[in-house]
């Protein structure tokens, strides 16, 4: 591949799960990708383990926490200087649900509700409980983390002549899981809807939950604090779709796939997971952008 046709993409939270099976497949795609992840040693085990399928020239590692500043910018410096500009970014910090599992009650709701593709059927009140520190990590990472991975990131995607951008969100944070009507009216207010707009949302949410008032203000029941980053997610998708024309930006659940975050009881394998994210991060030029996809269709929001 010659040096002005290379292309490049980072995908965060890829040690391992859909992360690591999108790195994969934009690998075996030829596209020189950055797998990063928040654990050095899990990184550069993830690396070695892709260098053994033949990708040694195409995989790099680089060390990320979303939620710190001084990593974010480490990164983009990383970027800048080894590739020159970015052609995919996918977001994949969607391990983080601001609750504690019960793995053997998890896995036996699972199979009780007979779950389909997409992962619904389950009351997750009675398999995870959340704290109010766990929602305030999960939202952090969530919508805060993937936010500033791409402002910090936008300037080198400008420089593709194909720039896309994923999200990957989730099924559960779709707006007729939020009761709360005036939430639900300004995340869908699109003509309207600001970065401005969400974190006031977000901190309405949060503040609630501090003050014990998540069922009285008609709050998500648990997972609150997924249900509300990945909605904040798609909503902050939406703005920048709009905001930058050029850059092809969507976001998808990529079903109810078989990882640490579904206790290993998922139905799709990783690989499966991660074609639909991976469908997106090459779709050609024209493509429609700012839409929510639920596995590989088109679907509200």
């Amino acid at each position: 591949m010659k040096e002005s046709t290379k292309r490049y993409a980072v995908v965060t939270g890829s040690n391992q799960g859909i992360g690591f099976g999108t790195v994969r497949q934009l690998a075996s795609s030829g596209i020189m990708t950055l797998l990063t992840a928040l654990d050095e040693k899990q990184g550069l085990e993830a690396v070695e383990e892709l260098n053994e399928c033949g990708f040694s020239d195409l995989v790099v590692y680089h060390q990320l926490d979303v939620t710190d500043h001084a990593s974010v910018a480490s990164l983009a410096d990383f970027v800048k200087t080894q590739f020159g500009k970015l052609d995919i970014l996918v977001l994949n910090n969607a391990g983080v649900s601001g609750t504690i599992k019960d793995p053997d009650a998890f896995r036996n709701a699972v199979a009780g509700a007979g779950m389909a593709k997409d992962g619904g059927g389950i009351n997750w009140s009675e398999v995870m409980t959340q704290t109010y520190d766990l929602a305030e990590v999960c939202v952090k990472t969530n919508y805060y983390g993937a936010r500033e991975v791409t402002s910090a990131l936008l300037p080198l995607l400008q420089l593709s002549d194909s720039p896309r951008v994923v999200n990957v969100t989730s099924s559960v944070g779709i707006l007729e899981h939020i009761p709360n009507e005036w939430a639900k009216a300004v995340l869908s207010d699109v003509e309207h809807l600001t970065e401005e707009r969400i974190e006031e949302v977000l901190s309405e949410f949060l503040k609630d939950f501090k003050e014990d008032m998540l069922e009285m203000k008609g709050w998500p029941p648990v997972p609150s604090a997924y249900t509300l980053s990945k909605a904040a997610l798609t909503a902050y998708t939406r703005i920048m779709a709009k905001k930058y024309p050029n850059v092809c930006i969507n976001c998808v659940h990529p079903g109810f796939v078989n990882t640490d975050l579904t206790c290993n009881a998922g139905i799709l394998t990783i690989d499966e997971g991660a074609t639909s994210v991976v469908r997106l991060a090459m779709a050609p030029n024209g493509s429609p952008s700012g839409l929510y996809f639920n596995l590989q269709e088109v679907s509200p929001f």
